[in-house]
C-alpha cells in the first residue's frame, strides 16, 4: 500500500476538533505509519543545549537508547548562585564536540550510520541554543543528513512514549526551572495549552528559596541543586504546619500557575526567623527543615489543584475516551517524589492513569531530543532535507507550546471541589 493511501485511510478515521472531540490516534497508527514510510529501522541523533546541559542522545525507532553522553554545568553555576548565560555558552562550545563523539562511541556508530540530526532550537537561552543549533546543522551538512528542529517542551511532553504505551490524546504536566504548564497532546505536532505559569516557575522558586535558606552550607546538601536540596531537607521536618502559606489563584477559574507569592512568603518567614534568632553570615535558621516542608507542600498543592481543574475541563467536554485517560508528568520538578505521590492521589481519585517520565529523562538531555526527532521522522513532520531550508532555521528564546486554550478553560467557569491532598499524604 502506498504512503498516500495510508494517509487516506487515517484521515477517514479521524474526528474533527471542530465537533468538540479530539481525534483518537492509537499506538498502532504510529507503527502502521512507520511501516508505510520507512522500509528499514531509523536511527536519530539528538542534541540538547537549551540551558546548562550539553547533551547528545541516539535512539532507534523502537525506543532503544543506543548511545548517550551529557556534560553538566551544574556545579559551575551553583557557585555563582544561578546560570550565567555567557559562561553557559562558553562551556557548551567547549563540550559539544566531545559530547557527541562520546555518544557515537557509546553506540558504536559513526555519523554515516545516523539517519537524521535533531536539535533543540527553541525555547531557551539564546546563546546556549546557538551553540547546539550551529553544531547540529553542521553535522547535517557534513553527513548530508536531514535536520529536525525541536521544540524543547514538546520533547519533554513526548519522552514518556519512548518507554511506555502512551496513546494520543493525553494530558501533560511539564514542571521545571523554566516552565510550568498543562497541555493536551493530540499528536506529535499538535498541542493545546490549558495553562502556564504567569511568573516564576516552580523549579526557579525552589532554587531561590534553597539559596536564601543557605542550604549549601549544610554539608549533605552542598552539591545538590536547589530543588533536590529542598526536597531532601523537607523529609527532616518535624512540624510541617509551622509555616502557613495562603492558597494561590483561588479566585481565578483557569489552569495558570503562580509561584511568586510563595517565594515572597518564604522570604518573609526567613527574614523573620533570622531576626528572631540573630542569624548571621553562614548560619541557617533553626526551623529550616520545617520551612522547606511548608514551601514544598504549598507548591505541590497548587500544582495539583490546577491539574485537577485541567482534568475536570477535559472530562466536562468529553475530550478523552473514558477507558483511556492519562496524565503524563515530566520536566525537572517531576523528579520530586512528593509531587509524584500527590499527583498519584489526584489521578486515582479522578480515574486517570499517571505516567511519570523516569527521573533520568525528566531533566534536560539529548535522548528526549532524539526521540522527538524520531516521532517527527516517523510521521514525516518538520523534517528538513534541503540544505537551504536547514540554513534558514533560527533559534527562538521564547516559543509557546501549541494552540492557546487558556481562554477556553476560563470560559467554562469550573468551580472545583478540591481533593484533600494533604490529608492523604500524611
Amino acid at each position: 500500500m502506498s504512503w498516500n493511501m495510508c494517509l487516506f485511510h487515517k484521515c477517514l478515521s479521524r474526528r474533527s476538533l471542530n465537533n468538540g472531540t479530539l481525534p483518537y490516534r492509537r499506538q498502532r497508527d504510529l507503527k502502521f505509519s512507520q511501516k508505510c514510510f520507512h522500509d528499514k529501522p531509523a536511527i536519530i541523533l539528538g542534541i540538547e543545549s537549551s540551558c546548562d546541559e550539553t547533551g547528545c542522545g541516539i535512539v532507534d525507532n523502537t525506543g532503544t537508547i543506543l548511545g548517550e553522553a551529557i556534560r553538566s554545568q551544574h556545579l559551575t553555576h551553583l557557585n555563582f548562585g544561578g546560570i550565567i548565560p555567557s559562561f553557559a555558552r562558553t562551556m557548551h562550545a567547549n563540550n559539544i564536540t566531545r559530547t557527541c563523539e562520546d555518544a557515537l562511541i557509546s553506540a558504536n556508530l559513526k555519523l554515516k550510520d545516523i539517519d537524521a540530526v535533531a536539535t533543540t532550537v527553541k525555547p531557551g537561552l539564546p546563546m546556549s541554543l546557538e551553540i547546539g543549533t550551529r553544531f547540529g546543522k553542521s553535522l547535517a551538512k557534513i553527513g548530508k543528513k536531514p535536520f529536525i528542529p525541536i521544540h524543547h517542551m514538546e520533547a519533554h511532553a513526548l519522552t514518556a512514549r519512548m518507554l511506555q504505551n502512551v496513546e494520543f490524546p493525553y494530558l501533560v504536566l511539564l514542571a521545571s526551572g523554566g516552565h510550568c504548564l498543562l497541555a493536551i497532546v493530540e499528536n506529535v505536532d499538535k498541542f493545546y495549552l490549558l495553562g502556564s505559569t504567569i511568573n516564576n516557575a516552580p523549579g526557579e522558586m525552589f532554587d531561590k528559596v534553597a539559596r536564601r535558606l543557605k542550604l549549601r552550607n549544610i554539608p549533605e546538601f552542598s552539591s545538590l541543586n536547589g530543588g533536590l536540596a529542598l526536597e531532601t531537607a523537607a523529609l527532616k521536618a518535624t512540624d510541617i504546619d509551622q509555616f502557613s502559606f495562603q492558597s494561590v489563584l483561588t479566585k481565578y477559574y483557569d489552569c495558570n500557575f503562580s509561584f511568586a507569592g510563595l517565594l515572597s512568603s518564604a522570604t518573609y518567614y526567613i527574614e523573620k526567623e533570622e531576626k528572631e534568632h540573630n542569624i548571621v553570615a553562614d548560619m541557617t535558621i533553626p526551623s529550616v527543615y520545617n520551612l522547606c516542608a511548608g514551601v514544598q507542600l504549598a507548591a505541590v498543592t497548587h500544582i495539583c489543584q490546577r491539574t485537577q481543574r485541567a482534568i475536570e475541563f477535559i472530562d466536562k467536554l468529553s475530550l478523552f475516551p473514558q477507558d483511556r485517560r492519562t496524565l503524563v508528568v515530566s520536566g525537572g520538578v517531576a523528579c520530586n517524589n512528593y509531587l509524584a505521590k500527590a499527583l498519584g492521589i489526584v489521578c486515582t481519585e479522578l480515574g486517570y492513569n499517571l505516567v511519570r517520565t523516569p527521573p533520568k529523562l525528566c531533566t534536560d538531555n539529548g535522548i528526549m531530543i532524539a526521540w522527538n526527532g524520531m516521532e517527527r521522522w516517523t510521521t514525516d513532520t518538520g523534517v528538513f532535507r534541503n540544505q537551504d531550508e536547514i540554513e534558514q532555521v533560527r533559534v527562538q528564546s521564547k516559543a509557546p507550546l501549541g494552540e492557546d486554550w487558556t481562554h477556553k478553560v476560563e470560559s467554562e467557569n469550573l468551580k472545583c471541589e478540591w481533593l484533600k491532598i494533604k490529608r492523604k499524604l500524611f
